[in-house]
């Protein structure tokens, strides 16, 4: 049996701070395991081969809209290959790098192969058996497969293998309405495919503020087909294509969709199946994901999970954030707590959606009705806005009336990822406090005043819901 000071079992964020412990401690020996190609899930196949994919589709969207400026423009061919091959080529590379970094770290051996429990501290990888006091569980998570009848005998693509296409599907039925539907439904819509996306929710990204999410499915519907509140109920070949039925969740009325591609985005699963995790005492909720305490630490002492095989989010940017947290803890010996209160996500669909901290209806349960006030501006109603042509897309801010303190921001509009990096900053300060926001100056005239505005244009909530009500967004299931 091999013996270490520290079993790392994944290769994306889990790594953040093995080489700094490595320096600190000349003795120190660690075994990095991973069954998959090195980089972690963002990487090889993630958030970052997906936004490569994104951005040229993004270019798509603004060339179709150069006419309303008085430019004529047209796009005379896409070469969908040479968007994909740019995409796997930069990746590989990386991941190329990576693996090499690896095999060369001093007192660090690279496990390319699974790994599994067979007793507390004590695991089997390939043919060899190892063990450390202290372990790192960083096991990612995998593409959700729905219980759907048929779809065991349907040739179906998820994230994971859309990445390896080299042709452009003449159509796209996408089994999913969340995250990843959204931002490969415009993706392939730009290239020119004919997408549907079958949801089974009332909304489209169910996850947003209700009026965020209609009017994401208003405007990416002028791209694609969107079903909502439709549960998938079979799938099976046709003569013409691949054939999904799906039920009204409300009416009972099936609904048929023909394509000539499935993708099956219905979320992300746990990897804990293969890591057997009871063997080596640490316990799971009913869904598989590993539980942790606030220090990030399982029930079996000094073996940690962070990253996607805790469940909590899911979510690069979290994973790293938690690194730290395990780092000060298994490593510096302190006594750091995760802290959430104010977890940033971008959902990088046409239009860009982008959020911060609590719905309302969070706030609403934890501050109560009374306490909470709502701040609305439009990007149409500011100058940079007109000058781009916007319609109806908005900020949403959430705040304790009684203290100012900024609860939570969501934006649905052109650069929202960017956007909402004005209010990132000041929900980690002590106060949360507006005033930061509202009385510095933002250049003029520039996207960000609309967060401004939206701070300085406050109303009670049920003039904000009046207001959505007029507009068409207000939520009416």
């Amino acid at each position: 049996m091999k013996e270490y000071d520290l079993i790392v079992i994944g290769s994306g964020s889990g790594m953040n701070y093995v080489n700094a412990m490595l320096d600190a401690d000349p003795e120190m020996k660690v075994a990095l395991i991973d069954k998959d190609e090195p980089g972690g899930i963002c990487l090889t196949r993630g958030c970052i081969p997906s936004k490569m994919l994104l951005y040229p589709a993004e270019l798509v969207r603004n060339i179709e809209k150069a006419e309303n400026f008085g430019i004529k423009a047209s796009i005379a061919d896409i070469d969908f290959k040479a968007v994909m091959d740019r995409m796997r080529s930069t990746i590989s590379s990386d991941i190329e790098d990576i693996k090499h970094s690896y095999t060369h770290i001093p007192r660090l051996d690279f496990y390319n192969e699974a790994a599994e429990f067979v007793s507390p501290y004590t695991m089997k990888v390939g043919d060899e058996t190892i063990n450390s006091k202290m372990i790192f569980l960083c096991t990612g998570s995998k593409p959700a497969i729905p219980p759907v009848k048929g779809l065991d005998d349907v040739e179906y693509l998820t994230s994971d293998d859309v990445l390896r296409l080299t042709e452009l599907p003449e159509s796209l039925a996408i089994i999913g309405g969340g995250y990843i539907a959204a931002e490969y439904g415009h993706f392939f819509s730009a290239m020119g495919s004919k997408v549907t996306i079958i949801g089974r929710n009332a909304r489209i990204i169910p996850e947003e503020e209700p009026e965020v999410s209609t009017l994401a499915k208003k405007m990416m519907s002028e791209y694609m087909d969107i079903l909502t509140n439709c549960e998938v109920v079979e799938v099976k070949n046709s003569p013409e294509g691949k054939l999904v039925i799906a039920k009204d969740r409300k009416t009972g009325e099936e609904k048929e969709v023909v394509a000539s591609v499935i993708l099956v985005a219905t979320g992300r699963a746990p990897n804990t199946d293969i890591l057997k995790p009871e063997l080596g005492g640490v316990e799971t909720d009913k869904h598989g994901w590993i539980k942790v305490n606030e220090h990030l630490e399982t029930s079996q002492p000094n073996v940690w999970a962070f990253g996607d095989a805790n469940g909590k989010y899911l979510f690069k940017h979290v994973a790293n954030h938690e690194s730290t947290v395990v780092y000060y803890n298994a490593a510096l010996k302190k006594k750091a707590k995760v802290d959430y209160h104010a977890v940033p996500y971008a959902v990088f669909s046409h239009p860009e959606i982008a959020g911060v901290g609590m719905t309302e209806k969070q706030a609403i349960e934890d501050y109560g009705e009374d306490k909470i006030i709502l701040g609305y501006y439009r990007f149409q109603d500011t100058a940079k806005g007109i000058a781009m042509s916007l319609t109806d897309e908005f900020v949403k801010i959430i705040l304790d009336n009684d203290t100012q303190k900024i609860l939570g921001a969501h934006i649905i509009g052109p650069d929202a990822s960017v956007l909402i990096h004005e209010i990132i900053p000041v929900m980690y300060t002590e106060e949360q406090a507006a005033g930061p926001i509202m009385y510095s100056m933002d250049i003029h005239p520039s996207l960000s005043e609309v967060i401004k505005r939206a701070f300085y244009s406050r109303i009670p909530l049920n003039e904000y819901h009046m207001i959505m009500q007029a507009y068409g967004l207000e939520e009416t299931e």
